[in-house]
Formats: structure tokens, sequence, C-alpha cells
């Protein structure tokens, strides 16, 4: 069994840090017009959010500066989050993490929008290791232009693929997120979803995505176990 965890709304809360270092960044680099004033961020991926970004504050899209507020983005981060006093793992995350891992029937993963090197630093500040979700699907990993969260669900796949030596059915696949978004790539691949309220979209949001299982949050383990394994 490979579950799959989404991370900010789901893993993680981080009190909004996200946006406010990568407007800052932004700003330090392209002058004070920089702006995300209305952009939706949640369950959406890093890459498509800058360009977002770009294209409102009249950035050029070119890779040159996508690759200058990703350097600048982490830098902002991790001061936000060394003074951030609302990070912190959610209701459970911590106590299931660790059954999970104790189990040898399940593989840990990652499946989130972000930057490896900035989601990375969000779980760490919240005292969730990276490196105990050996199999990790990023923002930016997507092979297509433009890039989705549907494409995500195949790279961890197959990655969990090399790692155990057969590929996995759909159905012994879960992504656990927040957000509608990872309801719809889970359908997309014939994998299980269970979708928790602890972020911005509402339980009905999630019951009508279409999820498998919607908790308001994870915080009864041996529920959301005995669902993991039924």
């Amino acid at each position: 069994m490979l579950i799959l965890f989404d991370i900010d709304g789901t893993l993680i809360t981080t009190g909004g840090v996200g946006i406010r270092a990568m407007v800052a960044a932004g700003r330090e680099l392209f002058g004070p017009d920089f702006n995300a004033d209305g952009i939706v961020f949640a369950g959406r991926l890093d890459p498509l959010i800058l360009r977002d970004m770009f294209v409102q504050s009249g950035v050029p899209t070119k890779p040159e500066n996508f690759a200058a507020i990703r350097n600048r983005y982490a830098m902002h981060l991790g001061r936000e989050l060394a003074a951030s006093t609302a990070k912190r793992s959610l209701p459970g995350i911590l106590p299931l993490v660790e059954s999970l891992r104790q189990d040898s029937s399940v593989t840990l993963g990652l499946l989130t929008g972000n930057f490896a090197e900035t989601g990375s630093m969000k779980l760490r500040a919240c005292g969730v290791e990276p490196d105990h979700f050996p199999i990790q699907a990023w923002g930016d990993e997507s092979p297509h232009d433009p890039p989705a969260r549907d494409h995500l669900p195949p790279i961890a796949i197959e990655r969990d693929h090399r790692r155990r030596g057969r590929r996995l059915p759909g159905h012994a696949v879960t992504i656990i997120g927040d957000t509608p978004h990872d309801v719809s790539c889970a359908k997309a691949h014939g994998c299980r979803s269970l979708a928790v309220a602890t972020g911005r979209s509402t339980t009905e949001d999630l019951t009508k995505a279409g999820a498998d299982l919607v908790m308001p949050d994870l915080s009864d383990t041996r529920a959301v176990l005995s669902w993991l394994r039924g």
C-alpha cells in the first residue's frame, strides 16, 4: 500500500508564511508592485502560482525569473518560518505517521504542489521529517506544460514501482489531502482519496468533489488506520 500526503493544510499549517515569502521575494527582485492579490493558492502547484503572480504583476515569465524568485523565496521562507508562531503539525498527524511507518505493508509518500526545498523546510519547521516519506512527488515535477496536479500521481507510483520492484494498482494507492484538487488527482488515476477539512475546503466541498472518505481532521488515529487498511 502506498499512502501519499499533501503538505499544506493536510500535514501542517504555517499560517500563510509561504504566500508572504513569495510576495516578499517578488518585491525584492521585481519591485513594490509585485503582488498575489486574488490568486488562489490552496491545492495548486508552486510553478502555476508563480506564473499567475508574474502575469498579474507584469513580470516576464522567463526561466531566469522563475529561477531567481525560487531562490529568493527559499531565503524569505526561512526567515518567515523562524518568526512564525502559527506553524504546527495538524491534529493527529504525528501519531498517524508514526503508526504507518511501523507497518511494513505501507510505503509513505508526499504528493504536493510545493517545491522540494521549500516544502521540506515547512515540514521540518513543524516537526515533520520529510525523509520519513521515501516516495516524493513535488510541484515542479510535471513533465507537461502547463503542469497540473493530475500529472503527479504517476510520478509517485513509478518511483514506488522502482523501489519495491512491482507496480501497485490504483486501488492500493491512497492520496490524502485537504482540497478538491487532491481528490480529483486521485480519481484521475483510480486511486483512493481521503479528504480532510483542515485547510480552506469544507467537508461539504470535499464530499461534493467525490472523496472516498471525508474527515474533519486526522485526530482519530484508529479510525484512519482502519479505513486505510480496509
